[in-house]
């Protein structure tokens, strides 16, 4: 291998070795914002319950997973959506519940396997009704690779602005829905509430490993040629 050859070798190490701290420190700051992330939604999920933002307000990441009390009756329409949950595939019922307070917010009610899609196997209750959920945000577009189409009934996003103009619901209608929580007094019942998935991965920490001893090995590996390359060199 000749002198520049080795040269070359020897910068890539050492900008390999720096790109792979780089990594490293990115993802030291994605684990603070886990850590972080994880620590809100835990004080959230677990806080007493709160009354709706109105239908006019702004929400933002920071208010999802807030625990509502929301109160009202539900419209005799609904939408299904896509799911697949701990229970296996099916589909989320989202139904509009008109608030006493005024405004409309879609529910996700719960979730149905496939023997339970028929409205009259999981009916709305027809009179008021007060129940407690989650705040989560709109979910634009569908899913991974399948676009909704709402035409043909098919669901694959809670897209709140396209479900409430399919479903014509009147009024002002709330830029977020709000995942029901589960019934004690009703564990088995259809839609199934509850199952909202609060688990986040965090491997950051494993990660920021992983390119922290990438880097080290680089640099190391750039140390071993220039001492290889002083070596060679005539005095």
């Amino acid at each position: 291998m000749g002198r520049a050859a080795r040269f070359t070798l020897i910068v890539s190490a050492a900008l390999a070795s720096l790109g792979f701290l780089a990594l490293c420190a990115w993802q030291v700051q994605r684990l603070s914002w886990k850590q972080d992330l994880i620590a809100r939604i835990d004080r959230q999920v677990h806080a007493e319950p709160v009354a709706p933002p109105p239908a006019s307000a702004d929400v933002s990441k920071a208010d999802e997973y807030r625990r509502l009390r929301l109160a009202g009756r539900f419209e005799p329409r609904e939408v299904l959506v896509q799911a697949t949950t701990e229970l296996g595939g099916g589909h989320w019922v989202i139904a509009p519940l008109r608030l006493d307070g005024g405004g409309v917010v879609l529910v996700n009610r719960g979730f149905v396997p496939p023997g339970q899609h028929a409205p009259e196997s999981h009916a709305a209750p027809t009179g008021p009704v007060e129940l407690i959920g989650l705040l989560r945000l709109t979910e634009t577009g569908g899913g991974p690779l399948r676009k909704n189409v709402p035409a043909e009934g098919r669901w694959y996003s809670r897209d709140v602005a396209g479900m409430a103009a399919q479903l014509g619901v009147a009024g002002q209608v709330a830029p977020y829905f709000v995942d029901e929580s589960a019934d004690p007094a009703q564990p088995q019942r259809w839609p199934r509430p509850g199952l909202t998935v609060l688990r986040f991965a965090n491997n950051h920490a494993v990660y920021a490993i992983t390119w922290l001893a990438l880097a080290v090995m680089t640099a190391a590996a750039a140390v071993y040629l220039v001492r290889e390359e002083r070596r060679r060199t005539p005095s």
